[in-house]
């Protein structure tokens, strides 16, 4: 009897195991071909814009802890140290899980991934709009970035899936942008809310806007154009050709994600990224700092001169594409040089005139701006994803994941470190005094470092070109 009970509790695992595997399996060819590519043109469009709405509320999801940190330490919930704890357990797991989840990605259901992804992530903020305990938040804000991990690899894979090689920057750069979509959602509705009723009604607000961008997911974004009866996007006649709508068999997905570990173009294209992302984070998370430490600007000044670089990075991200796509003709070597170039001359100007001279600091964050702005879309996935098998971007885009956002973190020690190990307290009005030579140094020292070895991968192709 007991080994019945064993036997049938083995099969139903199993059988739950299958249904889920099955629920989020990429989607079978449509048996017929449907020629119709106006009809193909709404849908495209439709699942593109699904997405890139549905990932901007994603950012609502991961930044509704910023918006309420300073209200939940004045009703005396938690300490900066407890916050801090909890942010970075969602940092720490969200590098990881980019990675994973790029290569389940590749293989899945992209509609249904990504959809889940923000209906968990809603989840986690609707529980934490409801309990005060440090390890609950703590454990879940985690949770949440494994969660926050599944919609960039769903988002780019469902691209690959869609548009071609020669307007797929375009679309890519659009996409890139809906994280300031949804940092500007952020600011104004869950900032709204908490000045309105408290920071728990901030963490709810954020979770229905994610139950809300879950809807919009199922109900718009579709899985693959094979799947509706499409033909291949790549197919420059439009008509079915061989291969158009075979679906990739597990040994398929398996050659191409170990092609892309193989591939010592992707892992270069990675590095490149991880020092990018070391200038990036540099100026957003200290350059408020040094501006006031080093420059006498007040912390509005300074703040507002820091934040011109977002805004341009908006611009930047969104031009990316239509630069490399029509000017030209898809290559993004070019650009990137340019603009990674761009970012080295805007961090010497920035860091290496001295005194305060507000419009040559803030044109410095406008050069800034533009070129993190291209170099996130390129450095950060799309040039990896063009260079990829078709059939593993998700791969490519989670090892530029996990180092970009290794050396995201990285940076932030590194810098705390030399800023502390070279600062002396003035013997007669005790003011503390920063040496930031080595912070300087640090900082454009990335930036160029990313610029070299962007030129290491120049002439790469993806081997079925």
């Amino acid at each position: 009897m007991e080994v019945t009970d064993s036997i049938a509790s083995s099969s139903s695992g199993q059988s739950l195991w299958s249904r889920v595997a099955g629920f989020y399996r990429i989607s079978a060819p449509a048996p017929e071909v449907n020629n119709d590519r106006e009809r193909f043109r709404r849908v495209r469009i439709a699942t593109f814009l699904s997405a890139t709405i549905g990932y901007a509320l994603y950012y609502v999801c991961r930044l509704s802890m910023n918006i309420v940190r300073k209200p939940i330490v004045d009703d005396g919930v938690f300490t900066e140290t407890q916050l801090g704890i909890i942010g970075s357990c969602l940092f720490f797991v969200y590098a990881v899980g980019k990675m994973a989840n790029g290569f389940l990605a590749d293989r899945c259901n992209a509609r249904r991934f990504m959809a889940t992804g923000l209906l968990l992530t809603a989840v986690v903020n609707l529980v934490l709009g409801m309990t005060e305990m440090f390890w609950v938040f703590a454990i879940l804000w985690g949770m949440n970035g494994w969660f926050q991990s599944m919609g960039a690899p769903a988002g780019v894979v469902s691209l690959n899936r869609w548009y071609t090689s020669k307007d797929r920057g375009t679309y890519y750069g659009f996409w890139s942008a809906s994280h300031n979509l949804g940092e500007a959602i952020t600011f104004i509705t869950i900032a709204m809310l908490v000045s309105w009723a408290g920071w728990r009604y901030g963490m709810l607000g954020a979770g229905v806007i994610g139950l809300c961008g879950f809807l919009l997911i199922m109900l718009f974004m579709r899985d693959t154009p094979q799947s509706l009866g499409f033909t291949n996007p790549e197919s420059a006649s439009g008509k079915a050709v061989s291969g158009d709508v075979k679906k990739p068999d597990s040994a398929e997905f398996n050659r191409a994600q170990k092609a892309v570990l193989r591939n010592p173009a992707i892992w270069c294209l990675a590095l490149a990224s991880a020092f990018m992302y070391i200038s990036r984070y540099a100026v957003n998370s200290w350059g408020v700092f040094y501006l006031e430490a080093q420059k006498g600007y007040s912390t509005l000044d300074a703040s507002l001169i820091i934040s011109i670089s977002s805004v341009c990075g908006i611009v930047g991200t969104v031009a990316s594409g239509l630069i490399s796509d029509r000017m030209f003709n898809g290559s993004r070597n070019v650009p990137a040089l340019v603009f990674g170039l761009m970012n080295v001359a805007a961090l010497c100007l920035f860091l290496l005139v001295p005194g305060g001279h507000f419009w040559l600091d803030a044109t410095a964050m406008v050069l800034f701006g533009l070129g993190i702005g291209v170099l996130i879309c390129f450095l950060g996935g799309l040039m990896a994803v063009d260079i990829a098998p078709r059939t593993a971007a998700g791969a490519a885009l989670g090892v530029v994941g996990i180092a970009s956002y290794i050396g995201a973190g990285l940076q932030d020690v590194m810098n705390g470190i030399l800023i502390e190990d070279h600062k002396t307290v003035d013997a007669v009005t005790g003011a503390d005094i920063y040496d930031f030579t080595y912070v300087n140094w640090f900082w454009i020292g990335a930036a160029a470092v990313s610029v070299l070895l962007t030129l290491l991968v120049w002439n790469a192709r993806r081997a079925d070109d």
